[in-house]
């Protein structure tokens, strides 16, 4: 299965303290402990601007998502998490795979096109 997911921490937590949030409203550091436990756990991953994809079993995948989401509400007093799962039983290599077939499709319109 590849998931898709996003976790951000909200809320007051140690980086901002009782005053309120700081004049720094990036998460880019429980991002970064969340992308950091994805990595170490060994399963084919990707991370882009917006989300990060893991590959594996359902277990263990969201034993990762998981943990990333449990070093992240150490950055606030709550946690949003949004995830989207292609579930295709059967199936490993789809991280890169998926991508690889959408690009082929995609230069051979090129190439069509530049036949007519």
């Amino acid at each position: 299965m590849l998931v898709a997911f996003s976790v951000a921490p909200s809320g007051v937590g140690p980086e901002t303290g009782p005053a309120g949030p700081s004049a720094d409203a990036s998460v880019h550091d429980a991002v970064a402990a969340a992308v950091k436990i994805v990595r170490q756990s060994g399963l084919p991953n990707r991370t882009d601007a917006m989300f990060t994809t893991i590959e594996g079993e359902w277990d263990e995948v969201m034993d990762v998502i998981r943990r990333a989401t449990e070093a992240v509400g150490r950055y606030g007093s709550r946690v949003s998490l949004v995830l989207k799962a292609d579930i295709r039983p059967g199936h490993t290599g789809e991280l890169t795979g998926k991508v690889e077939r959408l690009e082929k499709v995609l230069d051979a319109e090129d190439e069509y096109r530049g036949h007519s």
